[in-house]
């Protein structure tokens, strides 16, 4: 009986001692998400501003709800989202004509960077960039880095007559870094509509 007792404690112990290699903890491990091969088509006629947008998006015009959410008006002319179903998530396009007002410019300059740096709060890091096109137009690209609303938000003009801003948005609450695939994805569509953009 006292050997059976030994024997017990002694296999304890060394059970105890032995390292199970399937008991290690695994990496943080993230969805994994398809993404298609960029794929471009012209937008449609109609705006004073053309360029290319991904076969992806659909365009649906920008709309603004005021009180019950009853009532819903179509946002200013030219507004528009470029909408990806497959993610529920959208380039949002604003357009705002000129006219030679160089005051008008400045104010529309200086409002993309404050709507841009109302995420200060919540970005990990804000970087703007100016971006020179293939046919040596500038945009001004502002990067927001970490858990916010839009990763990155852009505006382009020709200084005279024409305005565009752009945002991207990705309608979840699943954290950024899951959605890291998305937002590139949606980063170089933007990069290309830049690009491809011209005025009318």
């Amino acid at each position: 009986m006292r050997y059976l007792v030994v024997f017990s404690i002694v296999g304890s112990l060394l059970a105890c001692e032995q390292k199970q290699v399937g008991d290690v903890p695994r990496p943080k491990g993230y969805n994994r998400i398809e993404l298609p091969s960029a794929k471009y088509i012209p937008l449609e006629a109609g705006h004073p501003y053309q360029f290319e947008m991904s076969a992806y998006a659909k365009v649906i015009p920008d709309t603004v709800t005021i009180g019950n959410k009853k009532e819903i008006f179509k946002a200013e002319p030219h507004w528009i989202y470029l909408y990806y179903p497959r993610w529920d998530a959208f380039i949002q396009i604003t357009y705002k004509s000129l006219g030679g007002d160089q005051q008008k410019l400045k104010a529309l300059i200086n409002d993309s960077f404050a709507l841009a740096y109302k995420h200060q709060g919540k970005a990990a890091g804000i970087h703007d960039y100016v971006m020179t096109t293939a046919d040596g137009r500038k945009a001004g690209l502002i990067e927001l880095n970490g858990e916010v609303a839009t990763s990155l938000q852009f505006f382009t003009t020709d200084s005279t007559k024409h305005f565009l801003r752009g945002a991207i948005y990705v309608k979840t609450a699943t954290q950024n870094d899951s959605l890291a695939p998305i937002i590139r994805f949606l980063k170089q569509d933007a990069l290309h509509l830049i690009q491809t953009l011209s005025w009318k």
